[in-house]
This record gives structure tokens, sequence and C-alpha cells, in this order.
């Protein structure tokens, strides 16, 4: 009978010792890994320099030779003003989403100029209506030669002149230089194909529609209500719906463009919801502007896929309850759209000087109603959502209630202005079955009433009892070098934390 040694490996045939491979896998296995670690990190990274060098090659940049000569100065701050123009051109296959003749350059459909404050925490969009009538100042035409000043004209225009197929963005920034004394860092410019496939990229955008929605209201040409295209309520949309809400003039509200603006806010402050929600990193972001790249036209300071994304990586810190969009201050003139003075001033001059509209400083610092019982018990207001609502007729205080609230951890669904204007007392209002969070909103304005109403939310209407505990709404109104923007524009103000069924309409 023959015995096999465990004693080590048995002979080959030529003598030599067989080596055991099963006795290392640990080690066999450690190199496998390595060496395929090593190969992804070489794909990826070639993968993502490849795609920067992709980028690089689709993004358009306008030529800064046709800026004018005459442009604000500088701020001394270290806060950025970014021009954001979505086109409405039909050229470059623009037509296939659009509609409409596939020559038309179009002009710029929707426009706000966004303020990035020095403290990186903060920022501010002011939308700019298509109709409203402004001064055009000398722009450049392609031959070289530049137009004459053209007062009294839809501001939309200046986009178009030139008639060029890519537009003209330099025109676009030098007029709203020109009206807000504001020096533009830089312009951004999105056409349909662009916008659309954000959209997609980033899986939807949550919007409501206050009704149903049918084609007829998206092209009132129709002779017949069309196919429906939106129920109402929440929904998610993406691609060419996200593109049909936003253009949705007719059939919701009173059919103005102020209260598409106001869709269209609500519709940005979705989108940035869902960017920020993945992550401001270059891996992240690169998805986004490699699908929107090759529909951009930006001013050369963003002209490649390195800046363009450390850019958007600047945004990071921004709070999405920081982040509100206003519009200009504006009355009817006929059927176009005046800027109202010298409340539009005011908010100019705000945003030249860094300072935001709801009571904080560069430095993120709040004043609110929080300061005034500092001593007190604090107040945890996770879960509970509350609308605030400005009882008297001095101004920004909303603004500084909305501030308390955030403080504490509550959810603040929109700002606006009361019913009446006469509140000594501060209310705070609630639903059936939200008695005791109403008590606990209460806890952030002593002295505030209750008020049993007959639907299931909670508002706050702050009196005139706030306003004079409030630290800083008396100094603020007297100090002219921190005086408040016009309560028009400071409560009309939307977070871009903002429930999106929340002031979705002018009228």
């Amino acid at each position: 009978m023959s015995v096999t040694s465990s004693r080590g490996p048995a002979p080959t045939r030529n003598g030599g010792a067989r080596v055991d491979r099963s006795r290392h896998p640990r080690g066999h296995r450690l190199r496998m890994a390595l060496t395929l670690g090593m190969s992804l990190l070489v794909l990826v990274t070639a993968g993502t320099g490849w795609l920067y060098l992709k980028l690089d090659g689709t993004i358009r940049t306008f030529d800064a030779g046709a800026l004018s000569d005459n442009r604000p100065e500088a701020g001394s701050s270290r806060g950025e003003n970014v021009l954001v123009i979505g086109s409405d051109a039909r050229t470059d296959g623009n037509a296939a989403l659009g509609g409409g003749n596939r020559d038309d350059i179009g002009r710029s459909d929707t426009t706000f100029l966004l303020h990035m404050y020095a403290d990186h925490r903060h920022a501010l969009a002011v939308s700019i209506p298509r109709d409203t009538l402004v001064t055009i100042p000398p722009c450049r035409l392609p031959d070289g030669s530049w137009t004459r000043t053209q007062p009294g004209t839809m501001f939309n225009a200046a986009f178009s002149v030139g008639q060029t197929d890519k537009g003209n963005p330099a025109c676009t920034q030098n007029t709203v230089e020109k009206l807000t004394g504001v020096r533009v860092d830089h312009t951004v410019v999105v056409d349909f194909k662009g916008f659309a496939a954000l959209t997609e990229v980033v899986g939807g955008v949550r919007v409501c529609l206050p009704n149903d929605v049918y084609e007829n209201d998206l092209d009132p040409n129709r002779t017949t209500r069309g196919s429906l295209l939106f129920r109402k309520g929440v929904q998610t949309v993406s691609g060419q719906r996200a593109l049909d809400y936003v253009r949705i003039r007719h059939g919701i509200g009173d059919g103005s463009d102020i209260g598409r603006i106001k869709r269209q806010q609500a519709f940005v402050s979705g989108l940035l919801k869902e960017v920020k929600s993945k992550g401001l990193t270059p891996t992240k972001l690169l998805p986004l502007a490699d699908a929107t790249a090759g529909s951009l036209t930006v001013d050369t300071g963003l002209g490649t896929a390195d800046k363009l994304i450390s850019f958007a990586m600047s945004l990071k810190e921004t709070d999405l309850h920081n982040t509100e969009f206003v519009t200009i201050p504006w009355r009817y003139s006929g059927s176009r759209v005046a800027i109202v003075e010298p409340d539009a001033g005011e908010l100019w001059a705000a945003l030249r000087a860094d300072r935001p509209i709801d009571g904080t400083d560069v430095g993120g610092r709040k004043s609110s109603g929080r300061t005034a019982r500092a001593s007190a018990s604090p107040v945890s207001g996770a879960g509970i959502d509350v609308a605030v609502y400005n009882g008297t007729a001095l101004s920004g205080l909303a603004v500084k209630g909305t501030a308390a609230l955030l403080a504490d951890g509550f959810t603040v669904t929109g700002t606006g202005t009361a019913v009446s204007q006469a509140h000594a007392t501060t209310v705070v209002q609630y639903g059936p079955g939200r008695a005791a969070q109403a008590q606990t909103v209460a806890e952030v304005f002593p002295g505030a009433e209750l008020e049993e109403i007959g639907t299931a939310r909670i508002n706050v209407v702050l009196g005139r009892s706030y306003a004079d505990s409030a630290p800083g709404t008396a100094s603020v109104a007297a100090s002219p070098t921190s005086a408040a923007v016009p309560a028009e524009v400071s409560d009309g103000a939307r977070s871009a934390a903002d429930d999106p069924c929340a002031d979705l309409s002018y009228g």
C-alpha cells in the first residue's frame, strides 16, 4: 500500500518541486485586485480627460470685443454677477422642440441676473421680463459697426441685434449693465436643446400645476383645445415636457408673462434642488456639462470645461433657503412692462453693495427674532412647515420672520404680504390637528396669538409687536447704508427651498 506524504509538494517529472498555488490564494487575489484597480483608474482618468477635451471643443464663446467700452466698475466685494439667458431660437435643431420656423433666430425668452454674495452662502436671482421697456445701448453688429442707442425698446430685442443665428449675448449684457449699473462677470446662454437635455440628465424636476393644461394653452393659435399636456397637481417633468412647462403662458393665472416668470422661478428652484442633491463634484457635474455644452454660449471666462465646472463648484456652499428669486419692480405700460423707480434703483444698489434683501450681511450673520429670545429654551421646528406673511406696512418683516424660523429648523413654504397691514400682534393660524405644532411656532414669536382656521396648514401673520422686538428692524429702515429694498420686492421673494406649489402665478 502506498502512502502519500503531506510534508511537501510532490516532485515533477524533471525532479523539481511542483508549486502548490492553492496555498497562496490571498496574495494572488490581492495582486489581481491591484491590477484591476489600476486598470480601472487608468480607464477612468483617460475617460475623464477625453470628456474634458470633448467639452472644450463644443463650448461656444462670444467675442468680448462686442462688450461696451463704458461698463460699470467692478464691485469692491468678492460677490459675482452672472447673466443667464434662455434663448428661444429655432435654429440648430431647436425647432423640433419649440416648433415654429427653423430659421427663426429668436430672442431672449427668459433672463435673470444672478448675484452670488461674497459669503458664498447666499444668492439672489432677479428676473427681467422679456417685454420690459428699456434703453438698448450701442451694440456691435457682425460687420464690426455699432448700432445707435435705442430707447423705449423691448428688452428681449437686444438678443437679436445683428440677426445672427447664435443671437447677440454681448448686446443683452450691455443692456443689463446699462439698466442696472451692475458689472456682469459672466454670461451664459442656453437654448431649448440644452435646457431639455439638462432636465433629463438630472432625472426630471418636480413641478406643480394649478389646473389641467391643454395643447392650446401652449399654442393659443390652435382652433381646438387639443390633447391634455399636464394634469393638475405635482408631477415630475423632463425633456420636452419640461420645456413645455416653462413655456406655458396661457391657461394659467392671468396668462401674463409675469405669471410665467413665477413658474419659471419655481422650476429653476426645483432644478437647483436636483443638481445639488446629486453633489457638486467634478465627477457629478461632468455629465451635466456634457449634455448641455453643445447648446451653451458663454463668455470667454467660462470657455473651457475646467472653468465651467469650477464655476459650478463655487455654488457648492450656497444654501437653497438662502437662494432667492425676485422680479424687477414693474408695472404695466399698455401691453408692455415698465420699470418702477426708485424701487428698481434701490434693488440694484443692494446688489452693487453686496447687500442681501433678507437682513443678513456678507458674513452670513442673520439678524432675526432669534436674538430677542436668546435666553429662552431652543425651539425645534423639524418637520413643521409654515407660510409667513407681513401684517404690517414695514418692509422686510416677512424676511426677518422667515430667517428666525429657518434658524430653528422650520420649513418655510412661502412668504408674502397679508391682506391687512394693520396687525398689532403676531397671529399663528393653524388647521385641524396642528394645534401642537402651532404652539411650537408661537414660541418663536413671544406674545403671538393662536387662531384656528379651516385649512390644514400653518400661517404666521407678523404684527407690529414683532416689528418692535425684532432686532435691526427700525435701524435697517433708517440707515442709508443698509436700507432695505422695497417691501414689494423683499416680501415677494421666492426661496429655492419653497414648496413647488407655492405662489405659482401672478393674477
